[in-house]
């Protein structure tokens, strides 16, 4: 295995925002391309299972922790070609942010902020604040496990979704290694401002274009608010940020949707709506989380929704992932009974299931 880091019953809960899980059985330590794909290939070889791990922002280990090698991407890689910048899957996804900022580079300002790896970030269509990552990636570079060789896939071929990707649907076969992405010279300024929220917060309109410096700073200050920025001093933050997506309703589901609402809230009650292709209509898991009882700060163990955003479930400290999983059923069947809402996690659960 070269020059890669080995280490045999490791404990994982330090890897991941949430803080929590069991150990692996092993712990590879990957800094380059290559050593990534050896990794994989011996486990493939072996027969062992394999947990990739970037930054662990989007990941539920299970208390018992993972029986296999667990393969941490801790490569490193920045370049950028006029508008066009490559990175490595290991590179901190704040850091890329902050340094296509100061290149004067628009594009990814308002995903400022959002913990984890850059690898990570296709692979769950990373979003926030009106920006969206496949709207920048021209091309993701990863090992591919069944063809045993490394691929280029085009953004088309990447499959991009809400918070989905060709990478979510198969999990199993691919390993980002690279993202190369095409970002936009505005001389100095940001994208369009797209999310109402930070057009608020900028006093601007929506559409309107504000130096790129401010636009992220801007971000920075609303998700920290919400405890979304990272703090080790701040439980609110440890988390994996938003733990549910956003429901996408048919117009039957979303007709049965208001009607519930109604009877629960009141005919005057407007939940939010936002289309979401043909026939579709997407409403708020937080909303939907606070109107049905489970308010900022709810609960009394050691696994509570954030004091700051409902969409976030947290480790007060001591928690356990059975824990934190007791506390999202609580909530999946809350929010079910209330609306008639089935909340999908967004993080990837090991060894356990909500």
């Amino acid at each position: 295995m070269g020059r890669v880091q080995l280490l045999n019953d490791a404990p994982l809960a330090p890897l991941t925002t949430f803080r929590l899980g069991g150990p692996a059985t092993r712990l590879v330590t990957a800094t380059t391309d290559d050593e990534v794909i050896a990794a994989v290939r011996e486990a493939e070889v072996s027969g062992t299972p394999l947990l990739v791990i970037g930054g662990g922002s989007n990941l539920v280990i299970g208390d018992k922790g993972f029986e296999g090698t667990a393969l941490r991407i801790a490569t490193t890689g920045f370049t950028l070609d006029g508008t066009r910048l490559e990175v490595a899957a290991g590179e901190v996804w704040t850091d890329v942010v902050a340094r296509t900022v100061e290149a004067g580079l628009a594009g990814v300002e308002c995903l400022a902020g959002i913990p984890g790896s850059a690898g990570a970030t296709p692979i769950q269509n990373v979003g926030a604040y009106g920006q969206d990552v496949s709207a920048t990636i021209s091309e993701v570079v990863a090992y591919d496990r069944r063809a045993e060789e490394t691929v280029t896939l085009t953004n088309a071929e990447c499959a991009f979704s809400y918070r989905n990707s060709l990478f979510k649907e198969h999990p199993e076969r691919y390993v980002v290694l690279r993202v190369r992405f095409v970002l936009e010279d505005a001389g100095g300024m940001s994208a369009p401002i797209a999310y109402p929220e930070t057009a608020r917060a900028l006093g601007v309109e929506a559409g309107d274009r504000v130096p790129l410096a401010t636009a992220r700073e801007t971000v920075l200050s609303l998700r920290a608010g919400k405890g979304m920025v990272l703090d080790p001093e701040d439980h609110d933050t440890w988390s994996a940020g938003s733990f549910f997506t956003n429901p996408i309703l048919t117009a039957e589901q979303y007709a049965d949707f208001l009607a519930r609402a109604a009877d629960r809230l009141g005919p005057d009650v407007t939940p939010p709506a936002y289309p979401a292709g043909e026939g579709r209509t997407k409403t708020s898991a937080a909303w939907l989380i606070d109107k049905a009882g489970f308010t900022k700060g709810y609960g009394s163990g050691p696994a509570r929704i954030s004091t700051k955003h409902t969409l976030a479930l947290t480790n007060r400290g001591e928690a356990t992932t059975e824990d934190l999983l007791a506390l999202a059923r609580e909530v999946v069947a809350g929010v079910r009974d209330a609306f008639g809402i089935t909340l999908v996690n967004e993080p990837v659960t090991v060894g356990v299931e909500l």
